[in-house]
């Protein structure tokens, strides 16, 4: 683990990028009404084929950092934060399809002086239709992702989703569990701590395993509401193709068999595994 001291103060954006379309030239435009500081933007590329990576990379603040393959979501973020030098102590890991709200960083900033055993710092996240996404969650347990699985489709205001989402706290700053990796500041010092992003996750549950890692090593995740931005795709068609549910649902067993580990849990581990294959082939017929 690198002395915390090794870092200076330098703001940086890293993006993974598999062929983003125009929206990874939203994402650009609308980035320097989040902050008044200078950003240096790294995109790391899985891989796109759609030219807009390069594109972007023309622009004199943009570096482009292409991949092996396509990584997956953690292992390329954590490929392009090692781009970045010691000048760097601040890191945002974000989707290309995100719209920054003006002055969105400089709050998470001003944040990370109010809690300084932050680790992470998540913004307000909205729908392209307005709606607040709950991007600052508890963990998942064996109870809560149960109850939320089971029912969420069919009951959304169940206790369990209650709980799990957290749709019934108030929009005041506050520490979560884990906060969503689609708009993430991260205290690069933290992030070093628990060698950044498990790159087993190729997509999803990453931000999960990352927020609870943090935790236990004993940095805070902390949701600021009065950092806003906008999830163009959305994170409701994020799941929309057979593949993305079933790497959702293969993450979720990973995240879940890791901390149920054990000969002595074998039996619970294999319930789950089943558990989890049928209800993303349930979903994916429904989709």
């Amino acid at each position: 683990m690198r002395d915390s001291q090794s870092y200076g103060d330098g703001l940086a954006v890293v993006t993974v990028t598999y062929s983003p379309g125009r929206t990874l030239d939203r994402f650009l435009e609308t980035l320097p009404k989040a902050t008044d500081r200078q950003i240096r933007v790294v995109l790391a590329d899985n891989g796109s084929t759609d030219g807009a990576p390069e594109r972007a990379a023309e622009r004199s603040d943009v570096e482009l950092a292409r991949m092996s393959g396509n990584l997956g979501y953690g292992s390329a973020a954590n490929r392009g934060i090692a781009e970045l030098g010691e000048d760097i102590g601040w890191v945002v890991v974000s989707n290309p399809d995100v719209e920054w709200g003006a002055g969105s960083l400089d709050e998470l900033l001003a944040a990370t002086e109010r809690w300084p055993r932050g680790g992470a710092f998540g913004p307000l996240i909205r729908e392209p239709d307005g709606s607040v996404y709950p991007s600052a969650r508890l963990l998942p347990s064996l109870g809560r992702g149960a109850g939320h699985a089971l029912l969420g489709g069919v009951w959304p205001g169940n206790p369990f989703s209650r709980a799990y989402l957290r749709s019934t706290e108030s929009s005041a700053e506050r520490t979560a569990g884990w906060l969503s990796g689609s708009c993430l500041l991260l205290r690069r010092e933290a992030l070093d701590s628990v060698t950044g992003f498990d790159p087993r996750y190729f997509m999803y549950f990453e931000d999960v395993d990352l927020g609870d890692r943090l935790a236990r090593a004993g940095w805070l995740n902390v949701y600021v509401p009065d950092a806003e931005v906008v999830h163009i795709g959305g994170h409701a068609t994020a799941r929309s193709s057979a593949r993305m549910l079933t790497e959702h649902h293969r993450s979720a067993y990973r995240y879940l068999a890791d901390r149920y580990s054990g000969p002595a849990l074998a039996p619970l581990r294999l319930a789950l595994r089943g558990a989890l294959g049928a209800r993303a082939r349930i979903a994916a017929r429904r989709r």
